[in-house]
């Protein structure tokens, strides 16, 4: 189990990541994606899939999609035994500079309207509800969020902030 004081290691996931992935999949959500899936998005240049590891092992994994402007967050998954220690905020942290680097400007997602600890992570990034999808899983509704201008001179100080509280220089 990772700590607040281990730093794990963020690299780009791969196809030889995928049997840890799918398991990691089943194991967090009641409707997982298939091999199949993971398979297409990461043969999509318009799609960006981290992981992060610490000693070999995957902590977790996210997943953006590139759209002109937009940057849509796909996925983020970290291992029950590895939340709590800011692996999640880490993990945007790497979505969020990804999504600037390709010229994203907002930044949007779906997430479980009963998931409030994701919803509070993604608050952390100044994301905002703007709306709520009916029945997007098959058990719950999804709320919409998104912030706009990631771009912007005071977005750049909030991500400082965010990487100092996880002792990350700027």
């Amino acid at each position: 189990m990772m700590t607040m004081n281990d730093t794990p290691t963020f690299r780009l996931m791969n196809l030889e990541d995928l049997p840890v992935i799918v398991g990691l999949e089943r194991d967090i959500y009641p409707q997982p994606w298939s091999e199949g899936i993971f398979r297409d998005e990461l043969a999509r240049d318009d799609r960006v899939y981290v992981v992060a590891e610490s000693k070999g092992i995957v902590l977790g994994f996210a997943g953006l999609m590139l759209i002109e402007e937009d940057a849509h967050v796909t996925t983020l998954a970290v291992r029950p035994d590895n939340r709590q220690v800011g692996l999640g905020t880490r993990l945007m942290m790497r979505l969020v500079e990804t999504a600037l680097e390709r010229g994203s400007r907002n930044l949007t997602l779906e997430v479980r309207s009963t998931n409030t600890g994701a919803q509070r992570l993604y608050e952390k990034f100044d994301m905002a509800v703007v709306g709520v999808r009916k029945h997007y899983y098959r058990d719950d509704d999804a709320v919409i969020m998104w912030v706009t201008d990631i771009n912007r001179p005071e977005y750049a100080v909030r991500l400082q902030e965010i990487g100092a509280s996880l002792g990350e220089a700027s």
